[in-house]
């Protein structure tokens, strides 16, 4: 499994609505869930800085995810835009492979 991490500081009032465009519901997942070997997003927020949260992406490998964001690159820079409007920061993390699952 290959797992992309990203980091976002929220501007302030604006978490609930990050949680709803990045949470299970939102307009990210329902992007991602266009292709079917996309294995889903867990919100993270960091404890003792509420405006602080991590998005773990995880798709069944590297290539599923290149393939992905090459096929709808116009889609995601829309959002991607939108949501700029939330966030004074965002920063890639790296991307990973799970070596196992619990």
């Amino acid at each position: 499994m290959f797992v992309t991490l990203w980091e976002f500081e929220v501007k302030p009032g604006c978490e609930d609505l990050f949680e709803r465009e990045y949470g299970p519901t939102g307009e990210w997942v329902q992007l991602f869930r266009r292709d079917d070997r996309y294995l889903g997003t867990r919100l993270l927020r960091q404890l003792g800085r509420e405006q602080v949260y991590v998005t773990m992406d995880e798709w069944d490998s590297r290539e599923a995810y290149e393939e992905f964001r090459g096929k709808y690159a116009a889609e995601y820079t829309q959002i991607d835009l939108k949501c700029q409007a939330l966030t004074t920061t965002e920063r890639h993390i790296g991307e990973w492979w799970a070596i196992s699952k619990t």
